[in-house]
């Protein structure tokens, strides 16, 4: 069931969601059932600090614009989008050596390991974009060529990537 919610949320806004009744969502933050203009004002609360955070929109613990903006995105009938704010995205030269014919990305939380293929099957593309990341962390990534024998090499060097907070 769906239905049309307007109220004022702030002197003189008026505020309309599209509400789908029964359906849980993480932009559910007073967890009734619906994602309304009640959730945008606790989200606002949140990210201004008058209320205590405890949203996971975008990311555990999470308060600020982008959180509030899913929540008013979601309120609004949209798909409440949910995880980090942040990526890294990857590029390298390709392989230089015979028959090479796609790529394995790893990362690591420390420059020693242990590192863990992100990748399920190889890539073909000289990029790799990990949506997977949280802030506050310092990741550190390899790459393997793959032949068309599937025989991999040793890992790349490393490419380290500080995740800011939030």
């Amino acid at each position: 069931m769906r239905s049309l919610f307007c109220s004022t949320i702030t002197a003189g806004l008026l505020f309309c969601s599209v509400t789908a009744w029964g359906q849980t969502s993480a932009c559910d933050l007073n967890a009734d059932g619906r994602v309304d203009a009640t959730d945008v004002q606790l989200a606002i609360n949140m990210s201004l600090g008058v209320s205590s955070c405890t949203a996971n929109v975008a990311g555990s613990g999470v308060c600020n614009v982008v959180m509030t903006q899913r929540v008013i995105n979601s309120a609004q009938g949209a798909a409440c989008l949910t995880g980090s704010v942040h990526n890294v995205s990857l590029t390298w030269s390709p392989s230089s050596s015979p028959n090479v014919t796609s790529y394995n990305v790893y990362r690591g939380t420390s420059s020693a390991g242990p590192f863990t293929r992100l990748t399920s099957s190889p890539v073909s593309a000289t990029s790799f974009n990990d949506q997977n990341v949280q802030s506050g962390t310092t990741y550190y990534y390899t790459a393997t060529a793959v032949d068309n024998t599937n025989t991999e090499s040793s890992q790349s060097g490393q490419a380290p990537a500080a995740i800011p907070i939030p």
